[in-house]
């Protein structure tokens, strides 16, 4: 890749906010972007992760991508791996106290992580700290003054704990401490930027505000949405079966992308590739038969996580699988607590509406383990089924 340091910053900023939900404040990121072209400086970037699973999926890498994207501009890209934060346990979308983890389960997984985000991240760019090198070093004084800094009340708009404390769910004293300590993070690194999910919005805001009261410049913040998994309705998500995970074999990736529905391929697509928004815009005009796009997709995807031969064999593989009219094999699970065939294909992705699930099933284009099905209501029993709908396969468990 050409080095692009010093591109103009409308350039930077350009390149760099494909893929952001939200940046706070985009005018603070463009005069820092000039400031570091004026000064030969780069921008200090962090991103925190707390091993708390020792597997990724696609989910994970889209934030991973927009790390890259800062080390093509030729900024440094700190990768905090959140051992002290971790033996908290982020309250981020919990309704209920988070177990705490072990130290041994912590190192663990910190180094299964560290031996996957290089398959995106360069390993020459990329800093890796962990968070106990500071947050180790503070005393009860530094743990008290840098709770005095913040309210209850501050705390209580967080929606997770607002909706605790309404519902008379214990909110434990140290579950604070987490946003406190998350936010101490980049004081430590004098952190220009940091980048999280979206859901992380609150613990990113409160990095700003303890960045000022410790006498330092705000941090720019830039979260990305959270990606749909291979369902297209809920997020992407080991529990929900609707993952693809980045350490798996690549036709299994291969035939799980192949199931996404043709408008979640343009997210993916926009979210999991670096081709420029000019690009995908390119692609969407032209023309061509969709599963084409997504199968080049797909290959573009398992290339980043495999060798491209293997990328390419598993592609050719799908398709003589498809030509052959057979099954693919290893074929994605998907999880349905209603039985009836119109939702298991929206569960599975194998149609983009409820609409156009009765319009295949109707059409006599749905089978259901080798047999054709025309009634959207019909009810599959309870286990395991192979089911077709035009050129997609899936399994669906009821």
């Amino acid at each position: 890749m050409v080095f692009v340091a010093f591109l103009p910053v409308e350039e930077q900023f350009e390149y760099l906010r494909k893929g952001f939900e939200e940046i706070i404040r985009e005018d603070e990121l463009k005069e820092r972007l000039a400031e570091s072209l004026r000064d030969n400086r780069p921008l200090c970037v962090k991103v925190g992760f707390d091993p708390t699973a020792p597997d990724l999926h696609l989910g994970h890498t889209v934030l991973l991508r927009k790390m890259k994207h800062f080390e093509d501009m030729g900024h440094r890209v700190i990768f905090v791996i959140g051992d002290a934060t971790g033996l908290i346990g982020d309250p981020t979308g919990r309704n209920a106290l988070r177990p705490p983890m072990t130290r041994e389960e912590i190192n663990r997984n910190a180094e299964t992580y560290k031996q996957q985000v290089f398959k995106i991240l360069d390993p020459e760019k990329t800093e890796v700290r962990f968070n106990s090198e500071w947050l180790g070093q503070l005393r009860f004084e530094d743990m008290i003054r840098l709770a005095s800094k913040y309210t209850v009340a501050r705390m209580l708009e967080r929606d997770d704990f607002s909706k605790r404390f309404e519902a008379g769910i214990p909110i434990s004293i140290h579950e604070f401490l987490y946003p406190l300590a998350q936010a101490y993070d980049s004081v430590a690194l004098h952190a220009d930027v940091e980048l999280g999910g979206s859901d992380q919005k609150f613990n990113l805001l409160v990095g700003r505000d303890i960045q000022r009261e410790y006498g330092q410049r705000p941090q720019v913040i830039a979260t990305t949405p959270l990606l749909e998994g291979l369902d297209g309705v809920e997020k992407m998500s080991k529990s929900k079966g609707n993952y693809v995970g980045i350490t798996e074999p690549p036709d299994v990736m291969v035939k799980k992308l192949m199931s996404i529905s043709d408008d979640l391929m343009w997210r993916y697509y926009e979210l999991l590739t670096d081709l420029s928004t000019a690009e995908i815009a390119a692609l969407k005009r032209s023309g061509r038969n969709p599963r084409d796009l997504k199968l080049d997709l797909a290959e573009r995807i398992v290339a980043d996580f495999h060798p491209a031969h293997a990328a390419r064999a598993a592609r050719e593989q799908w398709l003589h699988d498809v030509s052959q009219g057979q099954a693919p094999a290893d074929l994605p699970v998907f999880s349905s607590s209603d039985p009836r065939l119109r939702q298991c294909l929206l569960v599975a992705g194998l149609a983009p509406s409820g609409t156009e699930a009765d319009r295949l099933i109707k059409a006599g284009a749905v089978e259901v383990n080798s047999e054709v099905i025309r009634v959207p209501a019909h009810r599959l029993p309870e286990g395991e089924h192979v089911i077709r709908a035009g050129k997609k396969w899936a399994k669906v468990r009821v």
